[in-house]
């Protein structure tokens, strides 16, 4: 229940969380919500010390809602002060999923597999050579790989679940090679390609809303990074029966690939059953709107 030390007004409406009432109940909960983010510890202790069901089941559901509120105001925030460090829109994503994610552990994880990678680069290699740099270092030393043992499942899409199992989908690996390359001054970038995100290689950076021309070449983090052309595109885009689109060549943004994360745990968590989390995101991804 309410620590004494807690703001006296929450903690006398935690005690009230038992109320049989449903229309004084709801007046209970909107008045904790008003609390904000500072509610959350408290109401956590009461979930650790009830046997009530119905509290229990209430606290939850409070708790669940202040988290999204919390998730939609730094998703907002992130976009609206330029979107440009991916890893924390991916993190602000994870944190979906893990609310209390450590996120100086998971800094210093990146910071090492960094470090790994700019051991064996070199300022006189081209492209090719540090695209296999790191191919080497994530796919053959690391281990990174596409989880494909198990049916897709959200779990494939989190940062910290990545870098804890070295599994991942096709996104979220194509997202950590594009965090590391540019920690380390590289300019690779997302494509958001229908049914299969790739990267791209620029001709150099801090191009300025990169097309096509500035891609030098594609790199598939599906098959350990393999390097392809835009021919190789072209030859997809025919099997999948699409219609051919600028996009589809030219480096996205951030925004673009946060979205996209987003929309595909919308469609496991449905496919999974979990209709109130997909409810959820659905909510976080009306940000980008």
């Amino acid at each position: 229940m309410p620590n004494p030390s807690d703001n006296p007004t929450l903690a006398a409406l935690i005690n009230l969380l038992d109320e049989p009432d449903e229309t004084a109940f709801t007046l209970i909960r909107e008045q904790i919500l008003i609390q904000g983010q500072d509610a959350i510890a408290p109401l956590e202790r009461c979930m650790e010390n009830t046997f009530n069901t119905i509290v229990l089941e209430r606290v939850q559901d409070i708790v669940r809602q202040l988290h999204l509120e919390n998730n939609i105001a730094e998703l907002s925030n992130w976009l609206n002060t330029g979107s440009s460090d991916l890893l924390r829109g991916f993190i602000l994503v994870t944190k979906t999923q893990n609310p209390s994610l450590d996120e100086k552990e998971l800094i210093i994880s990146l910071e090492q597999l960094k470090m790994d990678i700019w051991i064996e680069l070199r300022d006189d290699q081209t492209a090719l050579e540090s695209v296999k740099v790191m191919n080497h270092i994530l796919f053959e030393i690391h281990h990174f790989a596409t989880n494909i043992t198990d049916k897709p499942s959200p779990r494939n899409n989190f940062i910290d679940i990545l870098l804890e199992s070295k599994k991942g989908s096709a996104l979220s690996l194509g997202m950590l090679f594009i965090i590391l390359a540019q920690k380390l001054g590289l300019p690779v970038y997302g494509v958001d390609l229908p049914h299969h995100f790739i990267l791209a290689w620029l001709t150099s950076s801090g191009i300025e809303s990169p097309g096509e021309s500035d891609v030098l070449f594609y790199i598939n983090p599906f098959s350990n990074g393999a390097v392809f052309t835009r021919r190789d595109i072209d030859l997809f885009i025919s099997q999948m029966k699409l219609k051919p689109e600028k996009s589809y060549f030219a480096p996205c943004s951030n925004p673009d690939i946060i979205r996209r994360l987003i929309g595909n745990l919308i469609s496991l968590y449905n496919q999974s059953g979990n209709h109130e989390k997909a409810e959820d995101l659905k909510t976080l991804l009306n940000v980008f709107k």
